[in-house]
């Protein structure tokens, strides 16, 4: 972004709550069954058909605002959004408007410049719409999923980058997954994002004129709109122009956003209380209750990990953020003899090779890591063995110690092989040895390199050493 501006960005999440049965009827929530074969009803709108509110729904939403830090409300309601689109076809949204469920919360991001708070304005419970599915041929719904139960999580404007944004997302992803509220499967729609986003000069404290990008579902693709949406408001801005109020949609083609409407102002939804729904009403222990089912949750387990662990804090927050990391560390840390060091072998090899945004989980490897951990801590491989067996484990699944014993990568210790190759390495590099022998002690260095480089990173660095000393003050 252009020095001079900045962007202010709040987010919609929308994200599918892990019931067995719709919002308001009984039809399963099931992924990727056959086209309009979960509707009854109910969910499809027909004269005379009533709902009934999903209590593990609310139970589910009560679970989110407790992750966030929110206000639970004991007293919220069910309303009307009423507009015409194919894929609602009761012409009208059952959502909450006036009274939602959970109310200020807050979301904590860790970026390079430190830890950011990211405020939660409102969680409100939710009916998904059906589905459009274009082709050639014609437009045509699927209703499965109509009436799944929903949250949206609205944030403040607070964000100001595609990277907070992006942190924002994972993070809120890895809690609320945690928390058991949703699968949070970005690629079956479980989890969409809406941007609103708009720029200003920095120092300004009044807001530009917003637009909003609609169903974002990859966090990349969100992150790439994010930018170029910046971008082109800042050039308008630049240029003399006018941001214009309007709905957008990102084109993964061509990188860049779209008009879908304009909005000359904001949106009339004619919002009412629902006539065939009851008020939610929840006592305090009743929310107490279902708050004290919560799971352990990222950051209380990263806190765990420092006391029991001793772990670094950074090192502590990467393996906590994901369920499946954490629980591959555990697994290993319960078995090997050294968890700080298991802890360093997965964050500093394996790590790097997962991407959570991928969404899938952390492969089931404790039991070759807690192998990997202790083979090095009894000093049979060395570092740089383990960066070898840690990438073959990682692309085979084989066992580390097979895989040391096929390919003999097991480290020397034995002085009586070692020193031949000392005595090779000190009459390749007289002048090194020289060096040494007038008190250079990083010739030393230069010697036990090659040593090590000559047993393929083999040789036992203190044996090497041990070696190489004795033999330059036998040749004084």
């Amino acid at each position: 972004m252009k020095q001079g501006y900045e962007a202010v960005i709040g987010l919609e999440v929308h994200c599918e709550l892990k019931t067995e049965s719709k919002i308001f009827c009984a039809c399963p929530t099931s992924f990727g069954a056959q086209p309009n074969t979960h509707c009854c009803p109910v969910c499809l709108g027909m004269p005379g058909a009533l709902p009934v509110l999903n209590r593990k729904a609310v139970e589910l939403a009560i679970r989110a605002g407790t992750a966030l830090h929110c206000e639970i409300h004991p007293d919220s309601r069910m309303d009307r959004k009423n507009y015409f689109y194919p894929d609602m076809p009761k012409a009208y949204q059952i959502t909450q408007f006036a009274y939602p469920i959970c109310t200020a919360g807050w979301l904590e991001i860790e970026m390079k410049s430190g830890k950011k708070r990211i405020g939660i304005t409102r969680i409100h419970m939710e009916e998904d719409a059906g589905k459009m599915i274009h082709t050639p041929e014609g437009s045509m719904i699927d209703y499965n999923r109509a009436g799944v139960p929903l949250i949206e999580i609205v944030s403040g404007p607070d964000l100001r980058t595609a990277e907070e944004a992006k942190a924002y997302v994972q993070k809120l992803r890895t809690l609320l997954t945690a928390a058991g509220v949703s699968d949070c499967r970005m690629q079956e729609g479980s989890l969409r994002v809406d941007v609103n986003l708009s720029v200003r000069r920095k120092g300004d404290s009044s807001l530009g004129t917003r637009t909003e990008m609609k169903n974002l579902n990859s966090v990349q693709f969100m992150a790439k709109a994010i930018q170029y949406e910046a971008d082109r408001q800042m050039q308008v801005l630049e240029s003399g122009g006018r941001v214009e109020q309007e709905t957008r949609r990102y084109n993964q083609e061509t990188g860049r956003t779209e008009v879908m409407r304009r909005k000359e102002e904001a949106d009339d939804y004619r919002y009412f209380p629902d006539p065939d729904l009851l008020a939610v009403r929840l006592s305090r222990d009743e929310t107490a209750e279902i708050a004290s089912r919560l799971p352990e949750l990222p950051d209380e387990r990263c806190a765990r990990y420092r006391e029991t662990y001793g772990l670094p804090v950074r090192d502590a927050e990467l393996l906590s953020q994901d369920l499946s990391v954490s629980r591959c560390f555990e697994e290993a840390a319960a078995k090997c003899k050294s968890p700080k060091l298991a802890a360093n072998i997965l964050i500093s090899n394996w790590l790097p090779l997962f991407d959570p945004a991928e969404e899938k989980p952390f492969p089931p490897l404790s039991a070759q890591l807690a192998q990997l951990a202790d083979l090095f801590e009894t000093g049979r491989i060395s570092s740089s063995t383990v960066k070898v067996l840690a990438l073959r484990v990682w692309e085979t699944g084989e066992s580390p110690q097979s895989a040391a014993q096929r390919e003999n990568l097991w480290q020397i210790q034995d002085e009586q092989t070692l020193l031949p190759v000392v005595q090779a390495v000190l009459a390749d590099y007289p002048a090194a040895a020289d060096d040494y022998r007038r008190g250079k002690q990083q010739a030393l260095q230069l010697l036990l390199g090659q040593v090590i480089r000559r047993t393929a990173g083999r040789a036992d660095p203190q044996t090497a050493r041990r070696l190489l000393v004795g033999t330059l003050s036998q040749t004084l």
